[in-house]
């Protein structure tokens, strides 16, 4: 089991971090990923993992089994995190169809792809402030 020091429990956590937090989905599930601030990683502050796991999962005895299996599976994995960050893990449906080593194979995708420092991250814009090429606009005349 993931120990108790490594469990996010307040909802303030889950909020900030889903609102906030870099996100990165498989087809079994999706993670949030929020790193550290400087203050939190100097005073080593473990990582924090979340779990959400809705209805549409299954029914109840489905949900803890698929919550169970991600605990256990997060219990290896937290220590690649850095101390101080804060980690959600949101189950879709076919988690709980899958088998145990398919979806530790997408836990560690999904964890690789959030934590993954971004290089030259641009956000394709919309609207009139977006460059023409972006936008697909153009002139006719110019052709």
């Amino acid at each position: 089991m993931l120990s108790p020091q490594n469990r996010m429990r307040r909802s303030a956590e889950f909020t900030t971090v889903l609102r906030s937090g870099r996100r990165a989905g498989r087809e079994a599930l999706s993670v949030a990923y929020l790193a550290p601030s400087a203050r939190e990683r100097e005073a080593a502050v473990p990582p924090r993992v979340g779990f959400a796991v809705g209805k549409p999962v299954g029914n109840a005895v489905t949900r803890k089994r698929v919550q169970r299996r991600l605990r256990h599976l997060m219990r290896a994995r937290i220590g690649q995190l850095p101390p101080g960050s804060l980690l959600v893990v949101r189950a879709k449906p076919l988690s709980a169809s899958l088998g145990y080593d398919t979806l530790a194979a997408q836990l560690d995708g999904a964890i690789a792809s959030a934590t993954r420092p971004r290089k030259h991250a641009t956000r394709r814009r919309k609207g009139p402030g977006a460059p023409e090429k972006a936008r697909g606009g153009g002139d006719l005349a110019d052709s």
